[in-house]
């Protein structure tokens, strides 16, 4: 992280101006508010662009806002079914133009910005309907040089539209040569009706995971030792996304669209 953006944000807990209260031992670190209108900050967020994983339907863009935007407090992610125009796309993009069916966006601080353990705390609002997968995570920064899932993974969370009636925490990891996970849902109801707030703390020895402040999972991290160490005692950047269909995902209802995912603010604390 760079250091005249550590000096910056390093602000005691109670500027926060709103959200579920943090224990007095938390320091803040990190933070984007999403003030403003545009796109999101680039000094703060980078996107993902194209078809990225997991069979999904959705393109992602880059600076495109009509998929990715600040307006109102908040950081709009939208899904569209479209085949957008050339002009809307980069050159590289532009050439997949014929496959694209839907698009979305996925920001990332990759490059920019990445913790190791912490509370990441995330106000967000979920679209709903059929064929929506929004996910809030980490992937570990040595990811080009050990792949996934050696580099781990943390799902703060994950809500697919076709199981509306629960959320998901998760860790990935890998494990005696293979793919590994621990995972938990959460039941809720009408999850998309409003602003959530979708939490971790993290340490050395467990990544715990909550939702509006209450624990429901812990993950211990000592589960993904490896002869190489552990990837969760390794630095992590974070990713917000709208993904559409896909493995998870299923089937997408058409008449969903345009989907938002809306986020009022992500902030990250570490220990004092």
């Amino acid at each position: 992280m760079r250091i005249w953006l550590l000096a910056f944000v390093y602000f005691a807990v109670a500027d926060f101006a709103s959200g579920a209260p943090v224990e007095e031992d938390w320091q803040a670190v990190w933070a984007d508010e999403f003030e403003g209108t545009g796109q999101p900050d680039p000094e703060k967020w980078g996107y993902e662009s194209g078809f990225v994983r997991n069979n999904e339907k959705q393109f992602y863009t880059t600076k495109r806002l009509k998929n990715a935007r600040v307006e109102n407090g908040c950081l709009v992610i939208e899904g569209h079914r479209e085949s957008p125009v050339a002009a809307d796309l980069t050159k590289e993009q532009a050439k997949k133009l014929p496959k694209i069916q839907y698009t979305s966006a996925s920001l990332h601080t990759k490059g920019l910005a990445s913790w190791k353990f912490g509370r990441i705390e995330v106000r967000a609002k979920v679209p709903s309907g059929q064929g929506v997968w929004p996910a809030i995570w980490t992937l570990g920064t040595n990811k080009p040089k050990v792949g996934w899932p050696r580099c781990g993974e943390i799902d703060i969370l994950e809500f697919v539209g076709k199981d509306p009636g629960e959320i998901h925490g998760n860790a990935h990891f890998h494990r005696d040569g293979k793919h590994a996970s621990d995972h938990k849902e959460r039941k809720t109801k009408n999850v998309w009706d409003d602003f959530h707030i979708y939490s971790i703390e993290w340490d050395a020895q467990f990544i715990h995971f909550a939702f509006d402040g209450i624990r429901y999972h812990s993950f211990r991290i000592e589960k993904a030792n490896t002869p190489d160490g552990n990837p969760f005692h390794k630095p992590h950047y974070l990713i917000l996304n709208l993904a559409l269909g896909g493995n998870w995902g299923g089937k997408i209802d058409n008449s969903i669209f345009p989907a938002r995912f809306l986020v009022d603010y992500v902030r990250v604390y570490r220990k004092k």
